[in-house]
């Protein structure tokens, strides 16, 4: 077994008697969605969800703080064959912090791992940030900040709890499956510098190791790396967001063995920017993203997604409409495909 499997269940026991001793504060929500696709025309109504959330955020009457999120029902966005839990039910996140002092802190769990911005809603405008987009991963975190600069140093064991699942929940199906290898031992700095409380530059690196599920042996003899340099800023109402992401990823020999065509190298670029406008309860948002394939003996041409939405603030909730449009899709080798999907998108959801 790797150090990813024995320490993961020794890892979830530290987590749950934290939290047992820790006054909760819990709160709930759904969403549904309905959706048209343009070029089948089909029309779904569903992927709905339940979620509960418990969270402490930090205080001065304690050094530590947490926060959890378990969704249920099929629009959990987990996937269901490669998860922990084999079904439509998951834990988003589950972390417990400790404030070392008033800057700094250090969070164990599953939770965000620093790497680049977020788009304003992971579906579906993370698009080609596929793999670096909103990655819920298990391990430790180190965050904390001088003056305007803020830096993140973490070590993931996992991107979940069980020890062949590769679900990162609303950033899944990019890093194999349970059948063939998952991301492990993964490495993550961030370093953001602000100015003027108006713009954040900032850059993130992550490593890891790539763990063969095929053979039975649990070899990590693949590996994947990648950087993002990026831009964030903030003019009254007026948001932006920039990034260059470079990503590689060396496949374990097991898995190539199996599969002969795929290539034992994945290699691409990713372009990303946001453009979002508040008019007030009113935001409108367009996301896009462009992304090149460097690996040897794949079409290089640049391939395109983009997301226009807009959404209402109503009080308890929000009511989404958003657009995707892209002709490509990452697989889950990383691995860039052709592909032409154009789709609108309705959602509702509520909190309490």
């Amino acid at each position: 077994m790797s150090i990813a499997g024995l320490k993961l269940p020794l890892l979830s026991a530290i987590l749950m008697t934290c939290s047992v001793a820790a006054e909760p504060t819990l709160s709930g929500g759904f969403w549904i969605n309905y959706s048209y696709d343009e070029n089948s025309y089909d029309t779904h109504f569903g992927d709905q969800a339940l979620i509960a959330y418990l969270d402490k955020p930090k205080s001065n009457d304690s050094s530590f703080f947490y926060s959890g999120e378990f969704r249920i029902g099929p629009g959990s966005f987990t996937d269901v064959e490669n998860n922990t839990s084999g079904q439509n039910y998951v834990l988003h996140k589950a972390w417990l912090g400790y404030k070392v002092n008033e800057s700094n802190s250090l969070i164990v769990g599953k939770s965000q791992v620093p790497f680049g911005w977020k788009t304003a809603n992971f579906w579906p405008g993370d698009m080609f940030l596929a793999a670096y987009g909103d990655q819920m991963d298990v391990g430790v975190k180190y965050q904390g900040g001088v003056n305007q600069l803020n830096y993140q140093l973490a070590y993931y064991l996992a991107d979940d709890w069980a020890s062949t699942s590769t679900d990162s929940t609303d950033d899944n199906r990019h890093w194999g499956s349970s059948s063939t290898y998952r991301k492990v031992d993964t490495a993550v700095a961030d370093l953001s510098y602000t100015l003027n409380n108006q713009h954040t530059f900032a850059a993130s690196y992550q490593q890891g190791k790539l763990e063969e599920l095929i053979t039975g042996d649990r070899h990590t003899d693949g590996d994947h790396s990648a950087y993002v340099i990026y831009y964030q800023g903030q003019f009254d109402q007026l948001t932006t967001k920039l990034s260059y992401i470079d990503g590689k990823r060396d496949l374990p020999q097991a898995y190539l063995a199996a599969n002969p065509d795929v290539a034992s190298t994945i290699d691409n670029t990713r372009y990303a920017g946001e453009l979002g406008y508040t008019i007030g309860n009113w935001y409108f948002v367009l996301d896009v993203t462009l992304a090149k394939s460097n690996t040897n003996g794949v079409d290089g041409d640049t391939v395109y997604a983009f997301a226009p939405g807009v959404r209402y603030d109503y009080g308890p909730g929000w009511l989404y409409l958003e657009y995707l449009n892209q002709d490509a899709y990452f697989d889950r080798n990383m691995q860039i495909n052709q592909g032409d999907f154009a789709a609108w998108y309705l959602t509702f959801d509520y909190y309490w």
